[in-house]
């Protein structure tokens, strides 16, 4: 496939996980891609394996919740290649733990990343995308915005993704830019496997746990929410925009 041929790609928190997954997919499919992470280091393998097939794509060190890193860093990307067609906001952290125990500085750390960081690459991507008339903007939710024990600040930040996806779909429509968000269910990265060894699991235990749950019996894998990403970044998802899509495995 090459829906994204000639299109230029900006994917955050793409060293690993979804993120360098999505980079890989959309990288595939033709698109040049901005490979954003908080350590320009990090984001080496991602491009690494990229290119090693071919694909077209560069690092770039930002800090999601700074505005000051984020303008630079889209100023040189666009600088770099002259447009940015997708966006794709997967830059997240956790920090875990019930809300009576739950730190301020906790709180704000996942607010910060996971929903200011959202808005501030949103924020500068659109002056790129406005006067090209086109954009996609895909962020990632969690099936945790509807709550989750231990979660209340990435559960909140999740939450806020969707409110933010939904207002963006309402003022950028008219230049002919989407947005949308996809929350994943359980997914095997390393940040569930964090959360296992938070409990006292390991991680593969509890994966094959969370399974017994799920209806199609397996977790997630990163690939799966790439494939999910890579349609709504697409011209085909031209006509779905505010919309967050549960890839999830069909759990209730």
């Amino acid at each position: 496939m090459d829906r994204f041929t000639g299109r230029v790609a900006v994917v955050t928190g793409a060293a690993q996980g979804i993120g360098a997954a999505t980079a890989r997919r959309l990288a595939a499919e033709g698109a040049t891609v901005a490979v954003l992470d908080l350590d320009l280091d990090r984001t080496a393998d991602t491009v690494a394996t990229i290119r090693a097939v071919g694909g077209a794509a560069d690092g770039y060190a930002v800090d999601v919740a700074d505005a000051d890193s984020v303008t630079a860093a889209i100023d040189a990307v666009a600088g770099a290649y002259g447009r940015i067609d997708v966006l794709v906001n997967d830059a997240g952290v956790t920090r875990d733990n019930l809300v009576h125990k739950l730190a301020e500085d906790d709180w704000d750390t996942v607010l910060d990343v996971n929903l200011k960081g959202a808005y501030l690459v949103s924020r500068a991507v659109q002056r790129q995308m406005v006067p090209a008339g086109y954009g996609r903007i895909v962020s990632l939710s969690s099936t945790s915005a509807l709550g989750n024990r231990g979660q209340a600040n990435y559960a909140a930040a999740k939450a806020g993704i969707q409110g933010l996806t939904a207002t963006l779909a309402i003022e950028l429509g008219r230049y002919g830019i989407t947005a949308n968000a996809v929350a994943p269910g359980y997914v095997a990265t390393a940040m569930t496997a964090a959360t296992a060894q938070r409990l006292g699991m390991d991680p593969a235990e509890h994966q094959r746990l969370a399974a017994e749950q799920i209806p199609v019996r397996r977790v997630g894998r990163p690939d799966d929410i790439a494939a999910a990403i890579a349609f709504l970044a697409s011209e085909e998802a031209g006509y779905v925009s505010g919309q967050t899509l549960y890839v999830n495995g069909g759990l209730r």
